[in-house]
């Protein structure tokens, strides 16, 4: 685990929370935006129709796919920065390329990755209803996924235990 005292403080435009499918990145950003006074943005709010289409069939996204979705995340965390109203927002973010293109170049852009056990986000994600991403699909996220290095603006913070814990968790390292 990454700690990055008073991370939130140079984070002031944008915290992503990120990870793939399943590991609660909507949960811990709501709670997460809440605690930090930030207006709290669903990712997969901004997919083009025709990416939720693929994945509903159980087809994953290519990174082509992904470009419109990123730029439109990246779109609206520049028009925070420049309206300064700080976000919590939540992306999958899967690889170092596409956290690039959500920063923009810019510090004041932090990713809280979630992490967890395949097994346990499998689990996970078989016991959700009404989301368009379907089970099937987390190996291939998992096979994408490259985890944040160590030069990357990011912290790391383990899902295996309840949401409250987590988001204080997070607190405490982005808060200090």
């Amino acid at each position: 685990m990454l700690e990055r005292p008073g991370a939130a403080a140079r984070w002031n435009t944008a915290i992503v929370v990120m990870g793939v499918s399943g590991a609660g990145k909507s949960t811990i950003a709501a709670l997460l935006a809440q605690r930090l006074g930030r207006i709290f943005l669903e990712g997969d709010s901004f997919h083009p129709p025709q990416n939720v289409e693929k994945m509903k069939h159980g087809v994953p996204l290519a990174d082509e796919d992904r470009e419109p979705w990123l730029a439109a995340i990246a779109a609206r965390i520049a028009a925070a920065r420049a309206a300064r109203e700080p976000l919590v927002v939540t992306c999958s973010a899967l690889k170092r390329a596409y956290r690039a293109v959500l920063a923009g170049g810019h510090g004041d852009v932090g990713f809280v990755y979630l992490k967890g056990a395949q097994d346990l986000i499998a689990w996970r994600l078989a016991g959700r209803v009404g989301h368009f991403m379907p089970p099937q699909l987390l190996e291939s996220q998992f096979a994408a996924l490259q985890e944040p290095a160590g030069d990357e603006p990011a912290i790391t913070v383990p899902v295996d235990r309840p949401p409250g814990e987590i988001v204080e968790t997070i607190l405490a390292m982005v808060t200090a």
